[in-house]
């Protein structure tokens, strides 16, 4: 046990067994978000199609959480539009942006309302929207929606995926950026 981390006991279902046995800290949400920034992630857009309209949002906290059954997550603002749409829908797309995508990922971040517009999009069976020239895709259904503080972390079971030979866009410390193998 070090200072930074107390001993905790958790159960399977993620609840600590005695909550009054442990000294918790909070930490200040800037100086939380200066050392997840630590941490490089891939960046992505998740999208969907809902009742005519799409909606697109850019996220970094895509994970792959198992196998069997191929399930991932990722979150959203509890009040994003695009999150809303996914959660009505129940099926979503994960575009997985490639090295040259950094102003596309911009282009999903912020209240623009046509990020679809001028873009080279592909639909996949079931209406999602594919973007084309990304490193991946990935087509899911929602299984599980989680709400945590002022975010929603959505569960997706995957049924669909391909991805493209060119390398991820990469983001770190507040970044764009790129992977180099060691």
């Amino acid at each position: 046990m070090n200072d930074i981390t107390p001993e905790r006991r958790i159960t399977r279902s993620g609840n600590l067994e005695d909550p009054s046995d442990v000294n918790m800290q909070t930490i200040d949400p800037d100086r939380f978000r200066s050392v997840m920034g630590a941490f490089p992630t891939g960046v992505a857009i998740v999208a969907t199609e809902c009742d005519g309209e799409l909606f697109g949002v850019t996220i970094n906290s895509l994970t792959s959480v198992s196998l069997e059954p191929c399930l991932l997550l990722f979150c959203t603002n509890e009040g994003s539009a695009t999150g809303a749409a996914i959660r009505k829908r129940g099926l979503f797309s994960v575009n997985i942006l490639g090295l040259h995508q950094s102003a596309l990922s911009s282009r999903f971040t912020g209240t623009l309302k046509r990020r679809f517009d001028d873009l080279p999009i592909a639909f996949s069976a079931d209406g999602l929207p594919l973007i084309q020239g990304t490193a991946a895709q990935l087509c899911c259904r929602v299984t599980t929606v989680h709400k945590a503080g002022d975010h929603d972390i959505i569960l997706g079971e995957v049924f669909s995926g391909d991805e493209a030979a060119c390398s991820p866009l990469v983001f770190h410390r507040g970044a764009f950026g790129s992977f180099q193998r060691a």
